[in-house]
């Protein structure tokens, strides 16, 4: 378990020791908001300025990857492509400072604080779904002609990276709850969303520069704008794919067939979504339903894990219906 009480009391403890970098005492308040691959917190300084800081998971992403990360952030802010918080340099000028935790340096980045709520299904869930297909097209069309920095690194999202054997996130049969019956089934799964990507291809029309993650807990609704926030997983995918991430654990909701159709309304309303990604878009659902099965199995402490239970039923109830699908075109 990574995320346990000692370790984050070292993150924390660490975080405290670099916030003087950024003219903050290290006595200011400091609240953890959430565990996923990171630890991030809300600070808030005696004059009352609050500051957002993420502390890095170790070994998930090197320094240049995570200025890389941030340098596309800036590009979008640049050209006001959409509403994100933008990151906060230290004093010095830099935007990453490390702190020491026993043999490992950890990363620590700052951002703008931004009052709001993330979507929630007690809302007008489609309504926002259209607004993020209008958001993730402007993305999209940025990314095309976004001119990356010398040493833009960033990680490759595809079958073997994100359910193969190269898996970013770990190994989806490992899931709790996976019995053999299970695992033939998602092994068939898997398979034939292998021949599915693969015969898709990965061609600068559908493959690019993306942000893999936009579901409901890295948005935040601030009035009428609704802003993008966590940029850590973004790197290199298929576009439609940023749709799939969009239906994080929601994937099984009755709403889902509204949610896809309000959010390729919201893309058409900005830029023309090719027929060829939007038929791939149940394939990149269940390519994300798998690789999500596999980060609960390998990321069990955190909140998120700890509350989806019964997430793996879930997934062969959702293969099941998709491989019955595919058999019948």
């Amino acid at each position: 378990m990574l995320y346990g009480t000692e370790f984050l009391a070292r993150l924390e403890a660490g975080l405290r020791s670099r916030l003087a970098a950024w003219g903050i005492p290290g006595t200011a308040q400091v609240r953890l908001l959430t565990i996923s691959e990171n630890a991030t917190y809300l600070v808030e300084a005696p004059s009352g300025q609050k500051r957002v800081f993420r502390v890095h998971r170790p070994g998930y992403h090197s320094r240049e990857q995570i200025l890389s990360e941030l340098a596309w952030i800036e590009g979008l802010r640049r050209e006001q492509v959409i509403d994100t918080p933008a990151p906060v340099p230290a004093l010095d000028g830099s935007l990453l400072q490390p702190f020491r935790d026993g043999e490992d340096d950890r990363f620590v980045a700052c951002f703008e604080f931004v009052a709001g709520s993330a979507p929630d299904e007690s809302g007008d869930m489609p309504k926002w779904f259209r607004v993020l297909g209008a958001i993730t097209a402007k993305m999209h069309g940025h990314a095309r002609h976004f001119v990356v920095p010398e040493g833009f690194e960033r990680k490759r999202w595809d079958w073997r990276t994100i359910i193969g054997p190269d898996a970013y996130w770990g190994d989806w049969r490992r899931a709790r709850g996976l019995d053999a019956e299970g695992r033939a089934l998602l092994e068939t799964l898997s398979e034939r969303l292998r021949a599915r990507t693969e015969a898709f291809g990965d061609g600068p029309d559908r493959f690019g520069l993306v942000h893999c993650d936009m579901r409901a807990a890295n948005l935040l609704i601030a009035g009428d704008r609704l802003f993008v926030i966590d940029f850590d997983d973004c790197g290199f995918s298929w576009f439609g794919y940023d749709f799939a991430a969009s239906t994080s654990f929601i994937e099984d909701s009755p709403e889902f067939p509204e949610l896809m159709r309000a959010w390729i309304a919201g893309y058409h309303s900005v830029a023309p979504l090719p027929p060829e990604t939007e038929a791939m878009l149940p394939v990149f659902v269940m390519l994300r339903r798998l690789q999500l099965t596999a980060w609960l199995a390998s990321h069990a402490e955190t909140p998120t894990a700890q509350a989806l239970p019964d997430f793996t039923a879930g997934t062969l109830a959702l293969a099941r219906a998709f491989l019955q699908a595919e058999a019948a075109k």
